[in-house]
């Protein structure tokens, strides 16, 4: 079952517990609510609201946010369950059908639950009982934590699920600049540096925690940090892609998976063209610290586009500074394309 989050504007992570977004309606409708109204409409069946106050009301107990805007105006009939620990009152009254995990606070224990006035436990449990059904989840009813490892851990890759990612990847993939440079073509380019720490990175796995966060995996280049992250056995780097894409074409590839300035100079002046894969990351709890590519990504975009025509593939987790964009002969965001971000990028490029 997919779940649409979070509902609403929960727009940092550093103070996500306690901070007040302050929104006013034309400002909700036109630029935040959109991609919540699209996923009702392709059929979302569950919405889980936020940790962060909408105007000085927790999410999880907004009526304005959750009855008014969620159910009367964008017509959602699935059922509503908070983020974990997200619960501050016994709002089903407010439009919370589900408290998760229900085991760290007394909101929706039998007793409040027997206080409310008569029908709206019944509601709630309807709505998600109608959700299950509608996903006939009822016939395939999985597992029970902490019983779920063999489930988690079942391979269910299939070459029809590996197509759907490579497209999905490559239609995500935005051209901010071509010169004219793109596709690359052997009669133009006979040898192709490419270089960054982001080339060729190896995915984050779980168990690779970030101070402060325990229990919460540290970002990659792929997926994002946190509760979320997605860890890929089998990705596709950017280096993998384009090197394959390369071999096809008759170009050779030369290789620095790093932010060596004076090592990625050395290797672009044996080039007729450079790419640099760049990227940002991020962790749950935390927002970044800066706008910028990781490491020293600016200064060698800069070092590399005074030598050669340099092509720059970023792999961000969100907005980045691009100072170098009058610079460069071309450049691309992929925001983090999992699995298929080499295949994506070789579809661009070439």
């Amino acid at each position: 079952m997919a779940v649409v989050k979070h509902f609403a504007f929960n727009e940092q992570e550093t103070n996500r517990m306690g901070e007040s977004s302050e929104v006013t309606d034309r400002t909700a409708w036109e630029l935040y609510y959109p991609p919540f109204e699209a996923a009702i409409e392709a059929g979302a069946v569950s919405v889980m609201c936020a940790y962060n106050k909408v105007n000085d009301t927790y999410s999880c107990e907004n009526e304005a946010l959750l009855q008014r805007d969620l159910r009367e105006a964008m017509g959602f009939r699935g059922f509503v369950m908070s983020d974990w620990g997200a619960t501050h009152s016994t709002s089903v009254q407010e439009g919370l059908d589900m408290d998760q995990p229900g085991s760290i606070d007394p909101w929706f224990s039998e007793e409040k639950l027997a206080s409310l006035k008569s029908g709206l436990v019944d509601r709630a449990v309807e709505r998600t009982l109608a959700a299950t059904f509608r996903l006939r989840l009822d016939e395939y009813p999985g597992c029970d934590s902490p019983n779920c490892l063999g489930v988690q851990q079942t391979d269910v890759t299939s070459p029809a699920n590996r197509a759907l990612a490579r497209e999905v990847a490559t239609s995500s993939v935005v051209l901010l600049k071509n010169d004219g440079i793109l596709p690359l073509e052997a009669g133009r380019v006979k040898r192709l540096a490419v270089i960054g720490r982001a080339a060729a990175t190896t995915p984050a796995a779980w168990g690779t925690e970030v101070h402060g966060n325990p229990g919460l995996p540290r970002g990659d280049y792929y997926s994002g940090g946190g509760s979320g992250h997605v860890h890929a056995a089998d990705v596709d780097t950017a280096l993998d892609g384009i090197a394959r894409r390369a071999r096809d074409a008759n170009i050779e590839v030369l290789a620095s998976a790093g932010d060596d300035v004076a090592a990625a100079l050395r290797l672009a002046h044996e080039a007729d063209a450079v790419v640099v894969v760049a990227g940002t990351t991020t962790v749950e709890n935390l927002d970044r610290s800066s706008f910028r590519l990781d490491g020293e990504a600016d200064h060698l975009i800069f070092a590399l586009a005074r030598v050669r025509p340099t092509i720059v593939l970023m792999q961000a987790s969100g907005a980045v500074l691009t100072p170098w964009r009058h610079r460069v002969a071309a450049a691309a965001c992929l925001f983090l394309g999992g699995e298929a971000t080499g295949h994506a990028w070789a579809a661009t490029v070439f």
